[in-house]
């Protein structure tokens, strides 16, 4: 398969990008952390990931976008994966998270994990795993995941309104990404992640009728594309959903940035992307270059991503399951 060569010639640079963004950083995540604690981690990991892809690859977008939302909040931590309890309502209780799905895929690694190496393999790195091997099956890019993170103990949902909003333009997309200590170019090439997965309707309503409160459309989507969006979405449709890369949503691949650049991204952040000469730049060269460089890229974006904010040595806990800390 070309993707599987167009990536594998670059897993030795990618190896060497995870050891040195680990060093320079002064984590303490290291490639093949699990070796001597528990050998088969990675494979168990695998191997539960692809018995629940093989059956549903849809997962593979919310298990991404998972991982992503995590690593926004408080750095890597798992944070994402704790439940509610009757005191704090934690971060999957978030508006932004509620779409969210995927965790028991997340809880069956753990599982699997805790019968194999009780109190070894934390939440947060098992996220970390699932996302890449999750996006692997469905034959996307694969990255090096240094391991080592621990898992978090603080989840508040209101803190899920920081993260990267549809409707956000690009300077604050900019700024946010720039926050965690990802560049402009990893903001593009994040936001490729976007060629697979759906939205509820309700995301885009206000973009489709009513952008400025006067019931209109935004004007920088494609005239031709509006239509097939309201045949899908009434003004108050709350459960519809609708492919965020129609035709290809399942299928990690450029078409975002030909949608893009048709503008028929389906956020006003994914339109944004034309309103900045670094991102608009990189949208035009991946969607007339057939994603020329995009795997390889997604790549490198995915294995800085993966190193925000992460909790090492004695700090946070492993879990013993992934929805509950320890001592609650």
């Amino acid at each position: 398969m070309a993707y599987q060569k167009r990536i594998s010639s670059h897993v030795p640079q990618l190896l060497l990008l995870a050891l040195v963004l680990a060093c320079a950083n002064g984590y303490d995540l290291k490639l093949g952390f699990y070796q001597k604690t528990c050998p088969k981690a990675e494979a168990i990991v695998e191997s539960v990931t692809a018995d629940h892809i093989s059956v549903a690859p849809s997962l593979a977008a919310p298990l991404l976008r998972m991982h992503f939302h995590d690593c926004f909040i408080r750095g890597c931590d798992g944070s994402i994966l704790l439940d509610s309890t009757k005191n704090n309502q934690a971060e999957k209780a978030g508006p932004p998270n509620l779409s969210l799905r995927g965790y028991q895929v997340i809880d069956a690694a753990k599982t699997a994990l805790e019968k194999a190496c009780p109190g070894v393999v934390s939440c947060a790195d098992i996220l970390a795993l699932v996302a890449r091997d999750a996006v692997y099956q469905i034959k996307g890019p694969y990255w090096p995941v240094p391991l080592g993170r621990r898992d978090g103990r603080i989840s508040i949902a209101l803190e899920s309104l920081t993260l990267p909003a549809p409707f956000g333009n690009i300077d604050q997309l900019k700024a946010q990404f720039a926050s965690k200590g990802l560049s402009v170019k990893d903001l593009v090439v994040l936001s490729g992640g976007h060629t697979i997965g759906t939205s509820l309707c309700s995301t885009i309503a206000i973009r489709l009728y009513n952008f400025t409160g006067k019931g209109d459309t935004d004007p920088t989507l494609d005239s031709e594309y509006v239509p097939y969006l309201k045949s899908k979405c009434s003004p108050t449709d709350k459960t519809t959903i609708v492919e965020m890369d129609p035709g290809s949503f399942r299928t990690f691949d450029e078409r975002f940035y030909t949608n893009v650049l048709k503008r028929r991204g389906l956020f006003q952040s994914d339109a944004a992307l034309l309103d900045d000469k670094e991102t608009s730049a990189y949208v035009k060269l991946q969607a007339q270059s057939h994603g020329s460089t995009f795997f390889e890229d997604f790549a490198e974006s995915m294995v800085k991503m993966g190193q925000i904010g992460v909790l090492t040595g004695s700090a946070g806990e492993i879990r013993k399951h992934c929805g509950l800390n320890n001592y609650s």
